[in-house]
């Protein structure tokens, strides 16, 4: 099984995933078209993934141009740009995947989807988030009152 996920940086939560028995360029436009239609983001938001095919692909970028969303991809030979992302997929393998032995591929994204919606979004804790799930986080981030900002300059 192969996954896609798109992940809000804010607040580490996952808001798009999709999942196929191969990597075709149709799965990460599946998992970004999910993270779209969601929250609904604004215009100029910056969309971070790998130097893979599927996200060099002309349907991905295109899907990103109608959303009016900024393509950004890592640098050749560096992990370390998308250290979050790969955190992510680790964790998931090591708290859910490997422990188990899915008998077919509807089991798996079962199981990913649980682990995604019931876990990792709403009670997994995230020491970069004040040890707090992304739905908390996310919540108190929004009932906080905005700073106020001088009006002098």
């Amino acid at each position: 099984m192969h996954l896609a996920a798109v992940m809000d940086l804010f607040s580490r939560k996952i808001v798009g995933w999709a999942t196929a028995p191969n990597m075709p360029a149709e799965l990460v436009c599946a998992a970004l078209q999910m993270a779209i239609t969601q929250p609904q983001p604004p215009g100029g938001l910056l969309v971070h993934s790998d130097r893979g095919s599927q996200y060099a692909s002309d349907a991905h970028r295109a899907l990103a141009t109608r959303h009016h969303l900024q393509a950004s991809m890592s640098r050749k030979a560096n992990c370390w740009d998308n250290a979050v992302m790969e955190r992510f997929f680790l964790d998931l393998k090591m708290e859910r995947v490997w422990p188990n032995n899915y008998a077919n591929h509807a089991e798996a994204t079962r199981e990913v989807t649980d682990y995604i919606v019931g876990f990792y979004n709403s009670a997994r804790l995230h020491s970069k988030l004040g040890y707090l799930p992304p739905n908390v986080y996310e919540q108190q981030m929004a009932e906080r009152r905005p700073i106020p900002v001088s009006e002098i300059t």
